[in-house]
């Protein structure tokens, strides 16, 4: 430490890599003083100024406010507030252009001054060493001051540290080209910036101050060393010109030989740098009771007629700054916000200054030509040469160009300080810091996004863990409850034995509902099953129906068709005359049977009336056969005449389907050919099955008669019933069979009559 004094008196400092001699062109400004300017018409003044998050609102549209009135509030540490320059009235609150290489829009507050510059109440300190480092804080805060030099860090963020301060070191190097305004600060207000420096010792109490300051400012310097002559704890350090002297890395290597790697803060090296324009407005706050409303800002250039410094209100328009400076209208080409190695053009005049804006520079042509047209690099190492961080520029350019994101991180770019060096000495004219600036910005933008969706996957996983811990909990109270209902059940109280019925009914009832829910998928899958022959069964009807009706469309010989439905009507009334006899004859033969029991004849009569709708059944059958043979006569005889009745053997199996057929005869008429043999080998087979079936029945009647002595009354009749059937059964058979034989004789002889013809 004492070293490092040692050397700063002796006039000896280090020396950092790299470094440019641009033209200073500072004559144009320096030797004019600082000129206050009149209220312009309107102020922009953006909610966001500083390094961190922008301020909650205050004020609406339509308010009326006073001088230094607070215009938002700071709710979280790097939140800074703004505060009205000049008293007046609110008229829009909206996004609006702001100082931004990339022209970007943001939140800004348009305020109308009334004229009168009214000032709200304030509280002149008399003696700030009276007040407590907290205090002192707060007021830095409340005053809404940060970095007036650099990036716009907020202060009292950096003055409030932990760290033991070795150095305390105040920027007054002022580097960049045509800038003035920290120079001319420092002459007019040297007394006022050393109670700020004294406000800061307060707070952080280093071992020394150090003064940097370049050689290039001889009244400034004198100026300082008449402020801190009696001081000894201060020491003016008169730096040799180079730029970026006025680096942060830079200028603490500069004066105290450390460098400060990359991503390391200077107060962990024991180390705080504030910039001089910072120092008077702390002092401004916590003395005056004054907040950042207004700075010194440099109008430099050789387009304008008056260049000069000026205190700016902050949020004045920039074309109100160059008009008061004699730019003229024609010429508005080129306006930079800040130097010419580390500023950038702006896409409007009407963009408002800040508290980082320090300079606007309005050249003329010879000072930036338009012909430097960028080329391909020529790899000459220039760059490397010259930029103060050691980097790499060329690789980094490379890079960039590619969005090789991760290359980028390797090669360090965020310890670029943009200060412009590499592109002043390149000679393909490629603009390098542009290329730096859009990959940080992307950088930054993705490092967002990626914040973004790790808060997000935290969020998730804490409300799976949460679901889990949750599902936890409630198994172990369901386990609990269970051993505990268990427990009472096991007890054998009568409270116990109610809750164990209670339990044994629900778990029937589930049972019976499982059940029942198992049976009506098995009847649903039945009668899934059942419908599909069902289907079947109806498509080939309405088949059959329809050829039916095709074939009596087509039945030609009206007249002869007559004769043979004549013929079939003959038939049928036999028939019926036959089957009425037949009845009146089984009556009287089970009358003859049993005649000794009344409960026996009503039993007897039953089964015997119920046998006479099938009499009924095939009688009719058997005329319908006759009449469709008739009809088959009569339109073979027209056609292929005979078919051979041996077709009528190889369809006796389909003795269902016939029997439908040939009850729809009976209502169509115009039967054909193949389904009238059908019906006649049907009624054959029906025939001989019935024959069968009575010598069964008749078997039957011989047993129970040899048995009826040992039986009951109730089997008596039921045996009568029986043979009483039987025979009915077997008469109506037989005279069933003879109607059948005589229609077919008249059909074939009304074939060969018609032949004849």
């Amino acid at each position: 430490m004492e070293s490092v004094i040692e050397r700063i008196e002796r006039g000896q400092f280090w020396q950092f890599h790299g470094g440019i001699h641009p033209p200073e062109m500072k004559f144009l400004t320096n030797e004019k003083p600082i000129r206050s300017l009149p209220l312009p018409e309107k102020l922009v003044i953006p909610v966001q100024q500083h390094i961190g998050e922008p301020g909650d609102l205050l004020v609406a549209v339509g308010d009326t406010v006073l001088k230094g009135q607070a215009l938002t509030k700071a709710s979280a540490p790097l939140m800074v507030p703004v505060h009205a320059p000049t008293s007046g009235k609110i008229t829009n609150i909206n996004l609006h252009v702001i100082a931004h290489p990339s022209g970007l829009s943001e939140l800004c507050v348009t305020l109308v001054p009334d004229g009168e510059d009214k000032w709200r109440d304030r509280h002149i300190t008399k003696n700030f060493h009276e007040l407590s480092k907290d205090t002192l804080i707060e007021k830095i805060a409340d005053a809404g001051i940060s970095g007036m030099g650099g990036a716009g860090f907020p202060t009292h963020v950096k003055v409030n540290t932990q760290a033991q301060i070795n150095y305390l070191i105040i920027n007054a190097a002022e580097c960049e080209p045509y800038i003035t305004a920290d120079d001319l600060l420092v002459r007019e207000n040297a007394g006022t910036i050393l109670d700020g420096i004294n406000i800061l010792d307060k707070i952080l109490e280093p071992a020394f101050i150090l003064i940097g300051i370049e050689d290039n400012k001889p009244l400034a310097i004198e100026a300082l060393r008449r402020q801190t002559q009696d001081i000894d704890k201060i020491k003016v350090c008169v730096l040799p010109t180079q730029y970026p002297m006025g680096g942060e890395k830079q200028l603490i290597q500069a004066l105290t030989g450390q460098e400060v790697a990359s991503g390391v803060l200077p107060s962990a090296l024991g180390i705080v740098m504030q910039n001089i324009a910072t120092c008077f407005a702390i002092a401004e706050a916590v003395i005056s009771d004054t907040p950042l409303i207004k700075r010194v800002i440099t109008v430099s250039g050789q387009a304008l007629s008056k260049p000069q410094n000026v205190w700016a209100l902050l949020g004045t328009p920039v074309s109100f700054l160059l008009k008061q400076c004699g730019y003229p209208e024609q010429a508005k080409k080129h306006i930079i916000m800040g130097g010419p190695m580390m500023g950038f053009s702006l896409a409007s005049d009407e963009i408002p200054v800040v508290k980082t804006t320090n300079c606007l520079l309005a050249p003329s042509e010879k000072e930036i030509p338009d012909d430097n047209i960028e080329v391909e690099c020529i790899r000459c190492g220039q760059c490397a040469d010259a930029c103060p961080a050691q980097l790499l520029p060329q690789e980094l350019q490379w890079s960039a160009k590619a969005q090789d994101y991760d290359q980028l991180n390797k090669l360090n770019l965020f310890d670029c300080i943009e200060c412009g060096a590499c592109a002043y000495v390149c000679p393909s004219y490629i603009p390098l810091v542009h290329y730096y600036r859009v990959a940080k910005a992307e950088i930054r933008e993705q490092k967002l996004l990626d914040i973004k969706a790790e808060k997000a996957k935290q969020r998730f996983e804490a409300r799976k863990a949460r679901l889990e811990r949750d599902k936890r909990i409630r198994e172990e109270k369901h386990k609990k409850a269970a051993e505990a209902r268990k427990a009472r059940m096991n007890s054998g109280t009568k409270e116990a034995n109610k809750e164990k019925s209670a339990v044994a009914a629900a778990l029937a009832r589930v049972q019976a509902k499982k059940q029942q829910s198992a049976s009506n998928n098995e009847q649903s899958e039945t009668s899934d099953n059942e419908k599909s022959p069902v289907a079947a069964a109806i498509a080939r009807a309405k088949a059959k129906k329809a050829a039916k009706q095709n074939t009596t469309e087509q039945a030609p010989n009206a007249g002869e068709n007559k004769s043979s439905r004549v013929a079939a009507a003959v038939a049928k009334a036999k028939a019926k005359k036959m089957q009425n006899s037949t009845n009146s004859t089984d009556i009287k033969t089970s009358d003859s049977i049993r005649p000794e029991n009344k409960q026996t004849e009503e039993t007897t009569e039953q089964p015997t009336s119920s046998t006479q709708p099938e009499n009924d059944k095939k009688a009719r059958i058997a005329a319908a056969v006759a009449k469709a043979k008739a009809k088959k006569a009569q339109t073979s005889a027209h056609t292929k005449g005979d078919e051979p009745e041996g077709h009528s053997k190889d369809n006796t199996q389909k003795t269902e389907s016939v029997d439908t057929t040939e009850q729809s005869s009976t209502s169509n008429q115009a039967e054909n050919d193949k389904k009238t043999r059908i019906a006649a080998a049907v009624a054959k087979a029906k025939a001989k099955a019935k024959k069968a079936q009575n010598n069964t029945h008749a078997s039957k009647v011989d047993a129970l008669d040899s048995n009826s002595k040992d039986n009951t009354q109730k089997s008596e009749s039921v045996d009568t019933t029986e043979q009483t059937s039987v025979s009915a059964e077997t008469d109506n058979d037989k005279k069933a069979r003879i109607a059948a034989a005589v229609a077919k004789a008249k059909a074939k002889k009304q074939q060969k009559n018609s032949k004849a013809k």
